[in-house]
C-alpha cells in the first residue's frame, strides 16, 4: 500500500484532467492524477487515439492521440504525480476539511481538493459473456488490461478484439509472448488500416497467430486459466492451451462508487455551480462530461473552461487567506514547481 500527499487529486487522466494540472499549477499547487486506465488520456488514448479533433483552438485538425502528448508536455514543468489503472472506491473528509481517498489496490491519497473529471465516469472492461469467466479474474489468467506488457513475457497469450487496441497489443506482445493468438469474429478491423496491416503481416511471417471469423466461448482450468474454447464460423469446436486470455471489447462507462460520495446527482451527472464548478461538498469539483448544469455541452473546450475557473477557486479554498491575482502567462511564462 502507498500513501501520497498532495493540493489537489484529480480524478480523470483525460484531456479536461490534464489542463486542470496545468492551470493548478500556474497557481503553484501540486496535483497527484487518478484514473482506472492504465495509461492517460481517458477516451482519447483508449477508444479513438487517431481520431482527429477539429474544434480545439489554435488546431485546425490534431490527432486525439497528438493532444495527449501534447498535454503531458505542457504539464511537464509541474512535475504532477500519477496513480493508473487504479480506481477511486472511497472517498471521506476528515475532520480538518480535507480528504482522504483510497483506491482499488488501496493507494491512499491525502488532498485538500479533489477535482472529479472522469469524463463519462469510471470506465469499466466490456466483458464477453463467458461461463465462469469471473472464475479465473484476480491472477487467475483473465484480464481485461494490459498494465505491464514485460508480465506475459515467455507466456502464452490468447487476446480477442477487432479494434485499435488489440491490434496495438497483438503487434507489441508479439515480441513479448512465447505463443501469441488473436482472435477476431470478423474479418475486416475497426482499428487503424496499417494496425491490420501490420498484424497480418507478423501472422504470415509466423509471430503470432491470428484467427479470424472465430469466437472464444468457453474458459477451462482448475483453479488457473489452462486453455480456451474456440468456435471458427461454420466449423467445429476445438481448445487450444494458454496461460492467459485478454479480451479487449472496449469499455463501459459507470458512475461507479461516486454515487455513493453524497454528491448532488441528475441524470447520472454531477451538479455543479457554475461560478466554479464546485459541488454540494465544499472542497470538490467536477469538470467537462462528468458534471451537469444549464446549458452544458460536452466539448473538450468547455472542459478547459471549466478547469480554468476551477483552479482559481481551489486556490482561494486552499489558501483562504491570500488574494488571488490573475498573472498572465505571456508577461510571466510557466512557472515550474
Amino acid at each position: 500500500m502507498s500513501t501520497v500527499t498532495t493540493d489537489i487529486c484529480i480524478i480523470g487522466a483525460g484531456p479536461v484532467g490534464l489542463f486542470a494540472v496545468f492551470e493548478a499549477g500556474l497557481l503553484k499547487m501540486r496535483c497527484h492524477v487518478v484514473d482506472a486506465l492504465p495509461q492517460v488520456g481517458g477516451q482519447l488514448s483508449e477508444i479513438y487515439p487517431k481520431k482527429p479533433i477539429y474544434d480545439i483552438p489554435g488546431f485546425p485538425s490534431i490527432l486525439a492521440g497528438e493532444l495527449i502528448k501534447n498535454q503531458m508536455e505542457q504539464i511537464a514543468p509541474f512535475h504532477p504525480t500519477f496513480t493508473l489503472g487504479e480506481r477511486v472506491e472511497d472517498l471521506e473528509k476528515l475532520e480538518d476539511g480535507s480528504f482522504r481517498l483510497v483506491t482499488s489496490e488501496n493507494t491512499e491519497i491525502y488532498c485538500k481538493v479533489v477535482v472529479i473529471a472522469g469524463g463519462l465516469g469510471s470506465f469499466e472492461p466490456r466483458k464477453p459473456a463467458i461461463d465462469n469467466l469471473a472464475h479465473y479474474e484476480g491472477g487467475k489468467g483473465v484480464n481485461y488490461m494490459i498494465l505491464d506488457p514485460e508480465f506475459y513475457r515467455d507466456k502464452r497469450v490468447v487476446l480477442a478484439g477487432g479494434g485499435d487496441s488489440a491490434l496495438d497489443w497483438a503487434i507489441f506482445l508479439a515480441d513479448v509472448a512465447k505463443e501469441l493468438t488473436l482472435v477476431h469474429r470478423g474479418t475486416t478491423f475497426r482499428g487503424a488500416p496499417e494496425s491490420a496491416a501490420r498484424v497480418a503481416s507478423l501472422a504470415e511471417e509466423g509471430h503470432m497467430r491470428l484467427l479470424l471469423k472465430s469466437n472464444v466461448t468457453e474458459v477451462h482450468g482448475d483453479g488457473k486459466l489452462e486453455s480456451v474454447t474456440l468456435v471458427p464460423d461454420g466449423s467445429e469446436a476445438y481448445q487450444i492451451e494458454t496461460d492467459y486470455f485478454i479480451p479487449l471489447f472496449g469499455l463501459v462507462p459507470k458512475l461507479g462508487p461516486l454515487e455513493n460520495w453524497g454528491l448532488e446527482l441528475e441524470k447520472s451527472a454531477i451538479v455543479v455551480n457554475t461560478v466554479d464548478y464546485s459541488t454540494n461538498i465544499p472542497g470538490i469539483y467536477a469538470i467537462g462530461d462528468i458534471n451537469t448544469y444549464p446549458g452544458k455541452l460536452k466539448l473538450i473546450l468547455c472542459g478547459y473552461h471549466e478547469a480554468a475557473l476551477m483552479a482559481q477557486s481551489a486556490y482561494s479554498f486552499i489558501y483562504p487567506d491570500k488574494k488571488f491575482v490573475l498573472k498572465y502567462t505571456t508577461v510571466n511564462g510557466v512557472p515550474t514547481l
